[in-house]
């Protein structure tokens, strides 16, 4: 069943005037941004300190998400297929910081799926480094790029030979093209 968009504001509005999620502006020309309120987050168990939304992560952040939505409408993948990059962390505690994860992985038919979302220029060295992580981590790696970064996806396709379960290099614009779609 869908609802409409009008719908859905509504009832966002019902869990914001009881007290459950605050929705606050973070970034001019990107929507307003949910979250669960400290008391709530409590008593889910998601502790009563809420993450820091870091404006320069924004963008990518819902890119990833675009990307978590195109994975589960085009290869059938539910939520529970799907590990974020934030619970790989805090299943490793205070070891995280240390190791690279990607933004998410999934699991289809038994074999594991690196999804890496690249918007912004890396170096050479730390993106050949993330490859091999991967190749090392998963049985395959899937990376997003933004179709005008040339650098980006010359060092992907260059590894490709290398580092051969890099299945797929995939536009952010046909993700997000796609997930205007799927709603």
């Amino acid at each position: 069943m869908r609802i409409s968009e009008r719908a859905c504001n509504r009832r966002l509005k019902l869990l914001i005037d009881a007290g459950y999620i605050e929705r606050k502006s973070v970034l001019y020309g990107v929507p307003r941004l949910y979250s669960l309120t400290n008391r709530k987050r409590s008593l889910i168990g998601a502790g009563r300190n809420k993450p820091n939304v870091r404006a320069d992560k924004i963008i990518h952040d819902i890119a990833v998400l675009d990307t978590v939505v195109y994975f589960m409408k085009r290869d059938g993948l539910k939520l529970s297929d799907i590990v974020s990059d934030k619970e790989m962390q805090s299943k490793d505690g205070f070891n995280a910081r240390k190791k690279h994860y990607p933004d998410f992985i999934f699991f289809s038919k038994g074999e594991s799926y690196a999804v890496e979302v690249e918007l912004s220029a890396k170096s050479k060295a730390r993106l050949k480094n993330n490859i091999q992580n991967n190749f090392i981590e998963y049985d395959y790696q899937i990376w997003v790029v933004s179709k005008s970064d040339i650098s980006i996806r010359k060092v992907i396709k260059d590894n490709m030979e290398t580092y051969p379960n890099i299945t797929e290099i995939i536009e952010i614009e046909s993700v997000n093209e796609y997930a205007k779609l799927a709603d």
